[in-house]
């Protein structure tokens, strides 16, 4: 039997699925603890007028197994704005059949079509099979960069 793979936009529909796979992903990076949105809070980002981010899923045989959120930055170098990918998921036991590449090549056509000057995502470091993963489809790592992050008590520090 071929597995059939296919990506669609998620609907407001899909919010409890994205929720679930959002908290899959968290406890897959080591990081449940810090799964703290509600569903309310992802209903109020993706499906309102002017959304934060968009949603792929991924589906294997009709079963939803995956999932890419993404939104747009912008380069000011380029003078475009570019694709960033915040999470991509797939379910363990959906690996390897395709899932991740679909929903990749998806969001290049997304980038292409929206003349994105680039995609850009973090990887954990000890994640090496995302890692070769990625570089398989030609992503390069950006290694003489340092991510910074500032969380919302040192946020409310600064602006005092």
């Amino acid at each position: 039997m071929t597995n059939q793979i296919n990506v669609r936009a998620a609907t407001d529909r899909d919010l409890d699925l994205i929720t679930d796979l959002i908290r899959e992903l968290a406890i897959y990076e080591k990081l449940g603890d810090s799964f703290i949105a509600s569903s309310d809070a992802i209903r109020a980002a993706l499906f309102c007028e002017k959304p934060s981010a968009e949603v792929l899923i991924g589906e294997l045989n009709d079963e939803a197994v995956g999932f890419a959120l993404y939104f747009h930055n912008y380069s000011t170098f380029l003078g475009k704005r570019g694709l960033y990918l915040e999470d991509l998921f797939v379910k363990p036991a959906a690996r390897g059949y395709g899932v991740g590449k679909l929903l990749l090549k998806t969001l290049a056509k997304v980038a292409a079509e929206r003349d994105c000057g680039r995609m850009e995502w973090f990887v954990l470091d000890w994640n090496t099979p995302s890692i070769a993963f990625y570089k398989s489809l030609g992503a390069e790592p950006l290694n003489e960069w340092t991510v910074f992050r500032m969380t919302a008590d040192k946020i409310k520090a600064l602006s005092a």
